[in-house]
């Protein structure tokens, strides 16, 4: 099923606000006046710079009509002349709050600028794309396992499974003794594909059979673990035109992560004191 390759494929970690307009101030004409204050012109431009904004924070677009968005500059131009007026802006808190959002900006500049004249290379999705669908494997499997400390607990709790003697369930010996975030779901992991989980885990649960468990304790990083397979079923990977968006996306913030990292390095820094 598609909902468990979200590990595969998760985005990088980088996240940049995005405060531009979709226009650019190059395919219009950004200096025409929609509005005068006090002898201040209020530019276009300004305009796309609102609507964008509140779209991004969640702004039905329906809603921002163009009487609407002009009110609210017109609202902004007073208010601004208004501090302007009480030199406002000439309070440091003020006066460092202006230069931060300009340093934002100016840093976003850079980086789509980075982005236009580098795009992502078509090939390199459709590599990453082949590269995810071969690691997913052809199968995925419903489990259930107990996680503990060392080889010995392992052993007793499979020797608990298999008596024959009315056996107690899986379920209840993963609440009792599992030290996994699984344990009080009865150690269930839901469907996982074997690329998802660590070498050993993965070796050990594709050989078991629908409803039996690891006879020999499975050793990982994390513990000692005792595996039940519940199901498995073939695994329905997702199109190339159903991921490529999302590939590319990430791709995409990896080049970024990249170049923001060698200008860096290009940079002097010193530290001085704590944030």
């Amino acid at each position: 099923m598609k909902s468990s390759l979200a590990s595969l494929l998760t985005a990088s970690a980088l996240v940049l606000p995005l405060s531009m307009p979709t226009a650019h101030a190059a395919e219009i004409d950004g200096n025409t006046p929609i509005a005068r204050v006090n002898g201040v012109a209020i530019p276009v431009i300004h305009a796309a710079f609102i609507k964008q904004s509140r779209v991004n924070r969640g702004a039905n677009p329906e809603t921002l009509t163009d009487e609407s968005i002009r009110d609210a500059l017109i609202s902004m131009e007073v208010m601004v002349q208004e501090a302007l007026r009480k030199n406002l802006d000439k309070e440091a808190s003020v006066a460092a709050a202006l230069d931060l959002q300009r340093k934002e900006l100016l840093s976003q500049a850079a980086v789509e600028d980075y982005a236009r004249a580098n795009p992502v290379d078509e090939a390199l999705v459709r590599a990453e794309y082949d590269k995810a669908k071969a690691a997913a494997g052809d199968n995925e499997y419903r489990v259930r396992h107990i996680l503990v400390d060392n080889e010995k607990e392992a052993r007793t709790i499979i020797q608990t499974l298999a008596r024959k003697n009315k056996p107690p369930k899986f379920e209840e010996l993963a609440k009792k003794h599992s030290k996994d975030s699984s344990a009080q779901e009865g150690g269930d992991l839901g469907w996982v594909l074997p690329a998802n989980v660590v070498p050993e885990f993965a070796n050990a649960m594709v050989k078991l059979k629908k409803a039996d468990f690891t006879r020999i304790p499975v050793k990982s990083e994390f513990g000692w673990h005792v595996i039940k397979l519940e199901d498995s079923r073939k695994l329905e990977f997702p199109s190339y035109e159903e991921l490529r968006g999302r590939i590319a996306g990430q791709i995409r913030q990896q080049m970024l992560r990249r170049y923001i990292s060698e200008v860096r390095s290009t940079a002097r820094i010193e530290l001085i004191g704590k944030p």
